[in-house]
């Protein structure tokens, strides 16, 4: 949402009265950023590089638990760098207090960061479902779950995420705060209203449904899992199963838990009218700094969770290493002789 989806970080930032809180911001916002920045690019390469080396070394014993999910994985890491790729414009523009792109590019910064977060959001409410027919219903997910099939899903949440933030490339527009009238700032929908309405939808379709979609499709698996372990069947493939839930979970929950600040400051300054479509009041700024920072912390998160909690990742990693070892000793061998 502090990214593009509704409200503007930096109509917050510029309209505020909070002289203390602003010089704060312009040193704290750029050294988070950058830290972000780094660990995500690196975080989310070196995710990718995995995928895809597994994608070239051929399927997987279970084209089911392994492509399906793999593609997904890779669809949601791709989304988290295109939304990387504009946090340095709302760094600069917090640094700078204004924003000095232009209208062209208020729009398009806007409209990325609004349908990268929808598509992160949908990415992992398909996940959950396909973990749920993987885990409940292996017979259809067989059939369903082509690499093919999902990889042409995964290209299909982008539909309704850039249909959804089309409003932030018509309507955006950059103009003089009322408080600041020496400076411009990227503004959200000139009419409360209107601001109003979209957010709220956007809210709805974007982060309420799906994690409602996605609570229900987890809680199904840990039911069945559940009286799976009680019933003594496969526990093998039931652990293993359990795991690959569990990781799949945790980056749904850490994504909630991410975004869900910045969703309830966003919803909470549109329906508070007295503030206006284009400002804050200085008791939502400390706030609103750490929604933005738990926001853009998202996309450092996943690469995480994916060596913390699944071995094969980490196997996959400490061999990326090893030959990235090898490759650099065969060079310098070479140099020397």
């Amino acid at each position: 949402m502090l990214l593009g989806n509704c409200t503007g970080e930096e109509d917050q930032l510029t309209n505020g009265s909070d002289t203390g809180l602003h010089e704060v911001e312009q040193v704290l916002v750029p050294i988070f950023d950058t830290l972000i920045l780094v660990l995500g690019v690196g975080g989310h390469t070196m995710v990718m590089v995995i995928l895809c080396g597994r994608q070239r070394r051929g399927p997987p014993q279970s084209s089911m638990t392994g492509t399906g999910t793999d593609v997904l994985l890779l669809a949601l890491s791709s989304a988290d760098l295109m939304l990387l790729s504009v946090l340095p414009f709302h760094t600069v523009a917090i640094a700078m207090q204004q924003w000095p792109f232009g209208d062209f590019m208020c729009r398009l910064v806007s409209f990325l960061g609004s349908a990268c977060s929808s598509a992160s959001v949908f990415t992992l409410g398909t996940l959950a479902v396909s973990r749920y027919l993987t885990v409940v219903q292996p017979a259809r997910a067989y059939s369903l779950l082509s690499h093919r099939r999902v990889s042409i899903a995964a290209a299909l949440l982008w539909v309704p995420a850039c249909c959804l933030a089309t409003p932030q490339l018509v309507f955006r527009s950059v103009r003089s705060p009322h408080r600041a009238p020496d400076s411009l700032a990227c503004f959200a929908f000139l009419s409360h209203r209107d601001q109003l309405i979209y957010g709220l939808f956007h809210f709805l379709v974007a982060f309420l449904f799906p994690l409602v979609t996605i609570a229900v499709a987890y809680g199904r698996i840990y039911m069945f899992l559940w009286r799976s372990q009680h019933g003594g069947r496969a526990p093998q493939v039931e652990r293993y199963q359990s795991k690959v839930t569990r990781t799949s979970a945790m980056l749904v929950l850490t994504f909630t838990l991410c975004w869900l600040p910045s969703y309830g400051l966003t919803l909470a300054l549109l329906v508070d009218e007295s503030l206006g479509a284009t400002g804050s009041s200085p008791r939502y700024g400390p706030f609103s700094v750490f929604a933005r920072l738990m926001a853009t912390s998202s996309t450092v998160i996943n690469p995480i969770l994916y060596v913390l909690m699944s071995q094969k990742f980490r196997q996959d990693l400490l061999g990326l290493f090893k030959r990235g070892g090898q490759t650099t000793s065969g060079t310098f061998a070479m140099a020397a002789a």
